[in-house]
């Protein structure tokens, strides 16, 4: 599937239509998702045929994408039971057998099938400190192979050294840089929309970690 394809068919999906602010909802956009996956696939192989975890999977964008570029198996993720009914619906559209599970990622002990690849767009961490990081120290216990992540391209920094020192990961590397849109969503925000800064980054967890959890 073509880059420009992928990105059509995620620009279809139905998106919050009453985010929660304290769980950071924000809709992973049809450009930055397609480009995540795609990236994933076409550069490193780690989707196709591979077990996809979507942590935090909100509208189910990445998850989506990833079952469109030939996943195996699917697994999506998520603390808030309307963010999945959703997901569900969106998956449904596209005929996409995903399967989706209720949890808080924070206490997630993942005794299932080996996961392959953890693709994910965590909290950034602004409204609960610390968020983005609980998403990415759980993702690389869980990945065997590879875990995607977008992350503020201000902690660029301090996400490498966690993820190499704390979390144990044996390569940590960023992509591309990208700018995500923030439309306006809640009543806080003064613009109509924002564009962030954001990293995509891809993690390789030590394979004395991955294993049949």
């Amino acid at each position: 599937m073509k880059l420009k394809q992928l990105e059509s068919l995620l620009g279809d999906l139905q998106q919050f239509s009453n985010p929660k602010l304290e769980l950071e909802q924000y809709p992973t956009g049809p450009h930055i998702a397609s480009r995540l996956l795609y990236t994933a696939e076409n550069s490193f192989g780690d989707v196709s045929n591979k077990v996809v975890a979507d942590f935090g999977c909100g509208c189910g964008t990445l998850g989506a994408a990833a079952a469109l570029l030939g996943a195996e198996q699917v697994l999506a993720f998520d603390i808030d039971t309307e963010s999945l009914e959703l997901a569900s619906e969106n998956a449904e559209e596209l005929e996409l057998d995903i399967n989706f599970v209720q949890c808080d990622i924070r206490n997630l002990v993942w005794r299932g099938q080996i996961v392959d690849t953890v693709v994910m767009n965590p909290p950034f961490g602004t409204r609960k400190k610390g968020a983005d990081m609980d998403f990415l120290c759980v993702a690389l216990k869980v990945a065997s192979q590879a875990v995607y992540s977008l992350h503020k391209t201000s902690t660029r920094d301090h996400v490498r050294r966690a993820a190499l020192r704390d979390f144990n990961a044996s390569s940590a590397e960023v992509l591309c840089e990208l700018r995500f849109d923030v439309p306006q969503l809640y009543k806080f925000h003064k613009k109509k929309e924002v564009n962030i800064a954001v990293d995509l980054w891809r993690f390789v967890p030590k394979r004395n970690q991955g294993k049949g959890l």
